[in-house]
């Protein structure tokens, strides 16, 4: 018997290797089984390019648990080893053997997973005790039995084995005893090895027969070694896709189409990639992509691999050539990963374009469910927008689609302003907002409907790209400040009239800040009293409680526009009402302000050449003293106004329609309006 001790650069990698090799634990049978795939494909090579002339035989790699003695056993039937080779890989601690025979046989050799001959040593986070029980593919080879307890003494000495290959036979530990579990192994078979290029079996097949569950003694394979994306496209047919999507994610609804990517130059790539429904908005799940390197699992994690706007997606995306650390478990920094992600971008745009040209109709209907991920993508990565300009879509109210260069042929002539700029109109909600895109239709506007999660960013996105465009929501102005063809004159109304009603209506609203008084005349037919949202304040507070900081915008308070249309009959009734009911103290007040302001304006004049420090103390007490009677004067008109509103049961009726317009009448405030409405129109 051989002892030894294990060629490290320090005595305490061991506890480091047990405890920190791997973020998981589990992965440990991932790593062991990989080696065992690696041994079997590297005899496949040697079998074909004739180094090796035996019989191939049974391949299938096993899985043996033993509860009562507490081992786990994978046995492989590949290439084996000899004592110098242990000596040589297993010893001497991230000498990859694969790294060696890849370097000799790297034209020749199948897919070999091994790079760093660390993955062995990860059996010791589980293990009190790891053995290797192996016997050399070579004729007249001896088997040997390696065994090791986790310090840095080995022992090595002859061994019995029947025939070729390594049993890798694991002592589990106690506290890992979760790992003598037959449903956790399946568990985790199923998630790391599931589609590994060689069978692997753990445990028989059972079938009922006469009531109960039989052994049927034949091997259960855990493994697909065939699966879906290593095949040709050309074989495939869409029941194909469609079962192997419900075998990855049982649970889900049909997708709604597929990508099938098969890159050989400059880099290999391989996979299959999904186009999920999503229910709503909000039902937003990333890590549904895997990423695999020679049919090995890897992550679910390929932010790194795949752009962040396809992240949304389902699927299997397979590749050597991505750089992996120690665990495999973390992609690494290299133009390898930027050139693969930037080729999926451009298979998925391409394939996007392909079916929008084959088939528009279906296209269309399948938009809604496809626009989070292009709006997102559009929004994140500038060459994706590039190639999705072609075929993303706007959809209307009444229904209809149209490409960005379709839309804008649309509504170019009627909708661009006097400033040569095209407006976009657009609502968020087509039930709240119905009013404001039936008074649009009925100027022959075009009305876009932008209600998804990410439109925000994108409307923000296609105003800085759209040459000499606007997007514009409905509700934000009044119908002929929408759009503005020409210069607009001015309201018949003087501004003393003007601040006397805002008084009034500011004193029905309870002098709420919420409402920000504006006059307009919109004309007789048009409605009495609208409410309308600044543009670009509401915009903004949008995009806050996207982000989820408040800021500036996001802790404005809500604020509308209460527009009062003074050429309406009820306004000029409401004005009516104020004048006999408020003419003798509005007559008073003015009577009161008239001297004031006579003797303000004297001393402006006065003052008016002087400069700051040539005008004399007494002056600047006395305009003091004028400017605050003056104040005092019209606050007390104020409040009389303001008092005649909250009274007034027109004006009130005139702003809660137009709040019932908004759906913003509820509560008390509803109640009392339908109390109202019955006494207004009593007979």
């Amino acid at each position: 018997m051989q002892k030894g001790k294990i060629n490290v650069t320090s005595e305490n990698i061991f506890p480091i290797i047990k405890k920190f090799l791997y973020s998981d634990h589990e992965i440990f049978l991932r790593e062991i089984i990989s080696n065992a795939v690696d041994a079997t494909q590297k005899l496949k090579t040697l079998a074909s390019v004739g180094e090796f002339k035996g019989e191939l035989g049974d391949l299938t790699i096993r899985i043996q648990l033993d509860k009562k003695n507490k081992t786990l056993t994978i046995s492989d039937s590949g290439v084996g080893m000899s004592e110098e080779e242990i000596e040589k890989y297993i010893n001497q601690i991230a000498f990859s053997g694969a790294e060696d025979f890849l370097a000799k046989y790297k034209d020749k050799t199948e897919a070999i997973i091994g790079h760093f001959g660390l993955g062995f040593y990860s059996s010791f986070m589980v293990s009190d005790k790891v053995e290797i029980i192996t016997r050399s593919h070579r004729e007249d080879a001896q088997s040997v039995k390696w065994s090791c307890d986790g310090s840095p003494e080995f022992s090595i000495e002859d061994a019995k084995r029947e025939g070729r290959g390594t049993d890798i036979v694991l002592h589990i530990n106690k506290d890992s005893e979760e790992f003598l579990d037959e449903h956790r192994i399946d568990e985790m078979l199923k998630k790391y090895c599931r589609f590994l290029p060689i069978p692997i079996a753990f445990g028989t097949e059972k079938e009922w027969k006469d009531g109960k569950e039989v052994d049927t003694g034949k091997d259960k394979i855990v493994n697909d070694t065939n699966p879906l994306w290593t095949r040709k496209p050309a074989d495939l047919k869409d029941e194909d896709y469609e079962k192997f999507y419900r075998d990855l994610y049982p649970a889900s609804q049909d997708p709604l189409f597929n990508i099938h990517l098969n890159v050989d130059y400059p880099f290999n790539l391989t996979g299959i990639l999904y186009f999920p429904k999503i229910k709503s908005n909000f039902d937003i799940q990333k890590n549904k992509i895997q990423l695999y390197c020679n049919q090995v699992y890897v992550t679910d994690s390929v932010e790194g691999i795949v752009p962040e706007f396809l992240t949304l997606l389902h699927g299997v995306i397979d590749s050597p050539d991505i750089p992996l650390n120690v665990s495999r478990s973390y992609l690494q920094s290299d133009s390898n990963v930027k050139k693969i992600s930037s080729h999926i971008t451009k298979k998925v745009a391409d394939r996007l374009h392909e079916i929008f040209k084959e088939n528009r109709e279906q296209f269309e209907k399948k938009w809604d469910d496809l626009k989070l991920f292009i709006t997102f993508g559009m929004i994140t990565d500038d060459k994706f927008y590039e190639r999705a300009e072609k075929f993303a879509m706007f959809k209307n109210t009444d229904g209809k689609y149209f490409t960005f260069e379709e839309y804008e042929k649309l509504i170019k002539e009627n909708q661009t302003d006097k400033n040569k700029t095209l407006i976009y109109l657009y609502t968020t909600d087509t039930e709240e907002q119905y009013s404001y895109i039936d008074q649009a239709k009925n100027k022959g506007y075009d009305v876009l409907v932008m209600n998804g999660q990410l439109d925000p960013h994108l409307i923000n996105s296609l105003e800085s790209k759209l040459k000499d465009s606007r997007f514009v929501r409905v509700d934000s102005d009044v119908i002929d400040k929408l759009i503005v063809k020409e210069d607009k004159k001015e309201i018949d109304l003087p501004y003393e009239a003007q601040t006397e009603l805002r008084n009034v209506f500011e004193g029905a609203t309870n002098g709420s800040s919420q409402y920000w008084v504006q006059f307009e005349d919109m004309g007789e037919t048009a409605a009495p009293v609208v409410i309308t949202r600044s543009e670009f304040v509401r915009r903004m507070k949008d995009m806050a409680a996207m982000s989820g900081t408040a800021g500036f915008y996001g802790d404005m308070p809500e604020t509308v526009n209460l527009v009062v249309n003074v050429s309406h009959p009820l306004v000029k009734t409401v004005i009516d009402q104020k004048d006999k009911s408020l003419n003798d103290k509005i007559a008073e007040f003015k009577s009161q302000l008239e001297p004031l302001s006579t003797k303000l304006d004297e001393l402006k004049k006065a003052t008016e050449k002087k400069k700051d420090e040539e005008i004399s103390q007494a002056e600047k007490d006395e305009m003091d003293d004028l400017n605050k009677k003056v104040e005092e004067v019209n606050a007390s008109k104020a409040e009389v106004l303001k008092s005649f509103g909250k009274d007034n049961k027109l004006v009130k009726q005139l702003i809660d329609l137009a709040l019932l317009a908004n759906n913003m009448l509820k509560g008390e405030e509803l109640s009392k309006f339908v109390k109202r409405s019955v006494e207004l129109i009593k007979p």
